[in-house]
């Protein structure tokens, strides 16, 4: 039997609390970090796990193999780019970076450290939205000529309150990036490269005074490969988070991925097809107040151990994960300054 990986944590909030206990049953959980002592204490279930208040501390004393980061989306670039010229794996929490820049001098970090970069987007584990991949490599669906992307959820003052990072330009970066970008990050998985963003248009409707950008929004982009489509989100939704769907239009079918996770097929009609059963999706990420996407991280955590042990195997590259980002940079190049914020 090989030996176990040896886990880190940066960031012990809500994701680092769940990343902790997949590190444990994937591997061995060794140190957590967090500028907060008692939160990363609160993770350190075994007094064997080490528990440290800065990065370059934990860094300098080593001891683990990979590097898993959760800490605010503005810190993810700098204290990847660390981990992996200190000869550290990593598993970044998405997004990989707020700007494109930052996020290619991650992928540069780690071609020449020779270390792997892993970016979260357990999104691409839904059994729903492995199957529409799977049409689509057939050919399926024909041309995809259009499409329709909703993501209408719930995060009140509260929400962005409880932390003083949440609501943040430069910690936190708008809900494309923290609520919404695995929703992007199936765009270019189905569709390929961004053309252009043709019309981008937010504003701050019940927010005021709490976030640094928009509440909701709304795009319209153009792929490469001839689709064009409308991105309309939001985080206004009442009380509960209402949906995640993406429909695309080809020439041979339409199909819808719904629920309010992207977790069911709501709409199938393609050409010599029959909607087959599938595997039940996982539960959304349950966070007390507020719920987040699918509960696909030990999904990621199976896929990553796997390309260690094999380089044959396949887990998303980071050139991948930087693709959501430039898709992101791209829209709020033509949205910003938003409606009801200051330039």
């Amino acid at each position: 039997m090989p030996m176990p990986y040896r886990f880190a944590i940066i960031g012990c909030g809500q994701i680092g609390r769940r990343h902790a206990s997949h590190a444990a049953k994937y591997g061995q959980l060794v140190a957590v970090c967090d500028i907060v002592r008692e939160k990363a204490a609160q993770i350190a279930v075994d007094p064997a796990v080490q528990i440290y208040t800065d990065l370059s501390t934990l860094l300098d004393k080593g001891g683990f193999d990979i590097l898993v980061i959760c800490t605010p989306n503005g810190l993810h670039a700098t204290q990847t780019i660390a981990a992996l010229h200190a000869g550290y794996h990593v598993l970044c929490e998405k997004p990989m970076a707020l700007s494109s820049k930052d996020g290619r001098q991650m992928l540069v970090a780690a071609e020449q450290s020779g270390k792997q970069l892993f970016v979260v987007k357990q999104n691409r584990f839904n059994p729903p939205v492995q199957f529409v991949k799977s049409l689509l490599n057939q050919g399926a669906l024909g041309r995809i000529h259009s499409f329709q992307l909703n993501a209408f959820w719930n995060r009140d003052g509260a929400y962005f309150q409880s932390a003083p990072w949440r609501g943040s330009l430069s910690l936190d970066g708008g809900p494309l990036y923290t609520q919404f970008s695995h929703f992007i990050d199936l765009l270019y998985w189905f569709l390929g490269d961004l053309s252009e963003v043709l019309y981008a248009s937010g504003r701050n409707v019940l927010h005021q005074g709490i976030i640094d950008f928009e509440d909701e929004g709304m795009a319209v982009l153009a792929f490469k490969n001839g689709a064009r489509g409308s991105v309309q989100y939001g985080l206004n939704a009442y009380e509960h988070n209402m949906e995640g769907s993406l429909t695309l239009f080809g020439e041979k079918g339409t199909i819808k991925i719904g629920g309010t996770y992207l977790n069911k097929i709501e709409y199938f009609e393609v050409q010599g097809q029959e909607l087959p059963k599938l595997a039940d999706s996982s539960s959304a990420n349950d966070y007390g107040p507020y719920k987040g996407s699918m509960s696909n991280h030990h999904l990621v955590y199976e896929a990553l151990l796997g390309k260690l042990r094999d380089p044959d195997q396949y887990f998303m590259g980071p050139e991948e994960s930087l693709k959501t980002v430039e898709i992101i940079n791209a829209i709020y190049a033509v949205m910003r300054p938003v409606e009801g914020n200051p330039a």
